[in-house]
């Protein structure tokens, strides 16, 4: 087991948007969050990245750190779940003004103080690994979709985290262009990276999930292998879901 979480709650204002989730993540495994819009699967990801402080949770990792979110978490805390976990946002989220060598980069020598020509090399290996070693000197504005989102992949992947996050990867690309992004998960997953995926790619995730979540209003409906899931889901909320996204009307 890489992370267990338990009563996980975050509200903002009066709005609860989290409540009381309890998931544990196995090492090596994929996981992936379904549910509607407004159902909490970013901001469950967030939390777990530590971009948002849950209200309430215990996070235990198998390292041994735990994290006990009934008290605020101090910087130090904050920074080493930060490390744990690379995040893969919907919208890139690359620094315009620096190429996709640069952007790869910018985390381990900044934040983690890495020798930089040792980031460098990496860095160069992972822009390979997701097929842009020919890009690495272009700019974001100067990629497709597809190839600024495998360069955030790789982005997340340099700061060598435990947990690869990954928030609707495709949902701001082009059909044409999804196909390549999931390819890079795919493999991902066959090299044993343990993820977290948001998506509403239901073949894909039937495909590369050990276990699927559903979630709605907060809560955690449903969750199991996909093969249950997402083929003979128990519950009335799934199947509404998974009718309206595979028979659209």
């Amino acid at each position: 087991m890489l992370l267990s979480i338990k009563g996980l709650a975050k509200s903002f204002g009066d709005l609860e948007v989290l409540k009381n989730i309890d998931v544990e993540i196995e090492k090596g495994k994929v996981l992936s969050i379904m549910g509607p819009s407004g159902s909490g699967k970013t901001t469950m990801l967030r939390c777990l990245n530590g971009l948002e402080q849950p209200d309430k949770g215990i996070f235990t990792f198998d390292d041994g750190l735990t994290l006990n979110f009934e008290n605020k978490i101090n910087k130090q805390e904050a920074l080493k779940l930060r490390r744990k976990a690379g995040m893969v946002f919907q919208s890139y989220n690359l620094f315009p003004h620096k190429t996709a060598l640069e952007n790869v980069t910018e985390g381990p020598i900044i934040v983690q103080k890495r020798n930089k020509n040792e980031v460098n090399q990496m860095a160069e290996g992972l822009l390979e690994k997701v097929g842009l070693k020919d890009k690495m000197h272009l700019y974001p504005h100067q990629l497709s979709g597809g190839q600024q989102q495998r360069v955030g992949i790789a982005r997340a992947l340099a700061i060598e985290p435990d947990l690869m996050l990954f928030d609707e990867p495709t949902s701001a690309l082009d059909p044409e262009l999804i196909g390549e992004v999931l390819t890079v998960i795919r493999d991902l997953a066959k090299e044993n990276w343990t993820m977290a995926i948001v998506t509403h790619e239901v073949q894909f995730a039937s495909q590369v999930s050990d276990e699927v979540i559903f979630m709605d209003d907060g809560y955690i409906v449903e969750q199991g292998p996909p093969e249950e899931i997402l083929k003979a889901p128990k519950e009335k909320r799934t199947q509404q879901f998974l009718d309206r996204i595979l028979n659209p009307s």
